[in-house]
């Protein structure tokens, strides 16, 4: 018998619709991110000549651990392979990467525990099923901040919109703006709620867009480092 838990699991998850792009192949991305708001929220700012989103619901199957047969069947695997043009979840033998509906994946999660485990477990099926992908720099991890300000100049009236990745940025950053009240002032303080929580323009911004976003292609030793860490949980 399936635990209730794990069953509702599936049904959220087989219930995802991809928002597709317009266009397909080169300088085309599909975007990976959590549950439906945050997909609502990227959708609504993304390109959508070139820019597809996939929402993830919960936490995947670890899939470095499980049977290929328990992968294939969970949900998201091949939602993800079927985006992606792979002709299945786990059998990738004699794949034409160059041929995918997608240059480039994108992992755009919550900067939380949750979404730093989410982006492992990702990370471990592409490793075990798709290595290509990450061989051939084509899995960027998107960072969304936790905190930002815009301050204005008192003089000048010029703004500027400062962005915090780290608790300990966030804390520096407002410690800053303190210090310097004389001369700026705070016009909007933002504390991270989830994607759909920020603003429409600081999402496409820090997020979405490919110029000002803040997204690392994943590094052989990133992935190492996350088989050392997840790859037994």
């Amino acid at each position: 018998m399936v635990p209730a838990t794990v069953a509702a699991m599936h049904r959220y998850q087989a219930s995802a619709k991809l928002t597709d792009s317009q266009r397909h192949g080169t300088g085309c991305e599909l975007f990976l991110v959590e549950g439906d708001s945050a997909a609502g929220a990227v959708a609504a700012v993304r390109d959508a000549r070139t820019q597809a989103v996939l929402p993830c619901q919960g936490k995947p199957l670890n899939a470095w651990r499980a049977s290929a047969a328990r992968v294939a069947g969970y949900p998201l695997y091949p939602q993800l392979a079927h985006a992606l043009g792979l002709p299945s979840p786990t059998d990738t033998e004699g794949v034409d990467w160059s041929a995918l509906r997608f240059e480039r994946l994108v992992l755009l999660l919550d900067p939380d525990a949750d979404g730093v485990h989410i982006g492992a477990l990702m990370l471990l099926y592409l490793q075990r099923f798709a290595p290509a992908l990450l061989a051939q720099k084509r899995v960027l991890m998107a960072r969304a901040p936790l905190a930002g300000l815009r301050v204005a100049d008192r003089d000048t009236g010029e703004t500027e919109d400062v962005w915090a990745y780290t608790p300990e940025q966030a804390r520096t950053l407002r410690e800053r703006a303190a210090a310097h009240a004389a001369r700026w002032v705070v016009l909007r303080d933002w504390g991270f709620r989830g994607l759909a929580s920020l603003p429409p323009e600081v999402l496409h911004g820090t997020c979405v867009a490919p110029a000002t976003r803040r997204a690392d292609v994943v590094t052989p030793a990133q992935m190492q480092a996350v088989i050392d860490v997840f790859g037994g949980a």
